[in-house]
């Protein structure tokens, strides 16, 4: 097989992608079995005594561990073409994750975020958004509407990534501007998902949007022939 410069790029982002997921998995195993006293949770000790909190909480992290390489995979054309039973069920898995356990629970833990209105109407938000873009990939799939299913997929995943975002734009806001630790929360918390988001409708504009318009006059031309 000729090795292209799509597959290159392709293989350094999914190299890319597992790396942070690598990193996500070991943030993750500090919560199990149970503990309540480290990492993010050393300074949540006030939320993490109600009980809503902590049922949200373990089940937004848990289920962490599933929705991401359960989304990675619905994109690959590969396994699409190949094992489309691994594709339909890795997506019943991701959307049926976040409509029922991450995208609720993550409202909840957004009602409590840090840095007071501001991160927490961004997270509740980001919640409700990526609850939405999930349930519209559902309704477009069951209508047979391949084209949007494919876009809401993409809205929905880049709200996903946020988790990844989240930490990448943390580290970069600290090494270039030193903000002070609330205020780099509170910008981080927009940053992390509204950038996905904006690069996610490009990505829809560019390939989908393009792909369909060139696509059309080839389809009038050959209609004019008959």
């Amino acid at each position: 097989m000729l090795i292209t410069r799509n597959h290159i790029i392709i293989f350094l982002l999914s190299s890319i992608y597992l790396y942070f997921c690598y990193l996500m998995s070991g943030i993750t195993l500090q919560y199990i079995p149970y503990n309540t006293d480290v990492a993010f949770l050393g300074i949540k000790q006030q939320e993490i005594g109600l009980l809503h909190y902590r049922i949200a909480f373990f089940t937004h992290v848990y289920t962490a561990l599933f929705v991401l390489p359960a989304g990675f995979i619905q994109f690959s054309p590969f396994l699409l073409k190949h094992f489309k039973k691994l594709h339909r069920l890795s997506g019943w898995i991701y959307t049926g994750f976040v409509l029922i356990l991450v995208a609720p629970s993550g409202f909840v833990m957004g009602l409590y975020a840090n840095g007071g209105p501001t991160s927490q109407i961004s997270f509740c938000l980001l919640a409700l958004l990526w609850f939405y873009s999930t349930l519209m990939a559902i309704v477009s799939i069951r209508k047979k509407d391949i084209t949007g299913h494919r876009k809401w997929m993409i809205r929905s995943f880049a709200l996903t990534l946020s988790a990844i975002s989240l930490r990448a734009w943390k580290y970069i806001l600290v090494y270039l501007f030193h903000p002070a630790p609330m205020d780099n929360y509170r910008m981080v918390a927009w940053l992390s998902w509204v950038v996905n988001l904006l690069i996610a409708e490009i990505i829809i504009f560019k390939f989908i949007h393009h792909a369909k318009n060139n696509h059309r006059p080839a389809v009038t031309q050959s209609a004019g022939r008959l």
